[in-house]
């Protein structure tokens, strides 16, 4: 299977499922103005990869933030994750910024619904040094 790649907009996430290698990503934003139209190609070619999945597969969902008719197509995508835990080693890293309690509950929501095993990782937000140094 060719990989699915999408590279990010102002309101779509960046994409990268590479079947492969069993690499799956979602990162930055997912604000699409028609979600379900966005995320169909996606989930069509999961319906692909559920059929012979790579014996190790790991979903690092990285995303700062998703709108909720987003979350609702993540949980079609953590749905075909579920599907192929008896054909393959899936683990789902869910990342979250130390300083975002949204989305570190919304991972263990997800955790706790989704019948497979997940990560929580905290990023560590940097702080911007806004100082001035005098010369």
């Amino acid at each position: 299977m060719k990989p699915f790649i999408r590279i990010s907009t102002a309101d779509t996430p960046n994409v990268t499922f590479d079947a492969e290698k069993g690499i799956f990503e979602l990162s930055k934003m997912s604000l699409p103005e028609d979600a379900v139209e966005f995320y169909s190609p996606l989930l069509n070619w999961l319906d692909e990869y559920v059929k012979n999945p790579n014996p190790e597969t790991v979903f690092n969902m990285k995303l700062e933030y998703y709108n909720t008719a987003s979350s609702k197509q993540l949980v079609q995508i953590l749905l075909k994750f579920q599907e192929i835990k008896n054909k393959s080693n899936i683990l789902v890293k869910w990342y979250y910024r130390d300083i975002d309690e949204d989305m570190l509950s919304q991972g263990e929501e997800y955790s706790q619904i989704i019948n497979v095993p997940f990560e929580l990782i905290q990023v560590h937000q940097e702080k911007k040094d806004n100082s001035v140094e005098n010369k």
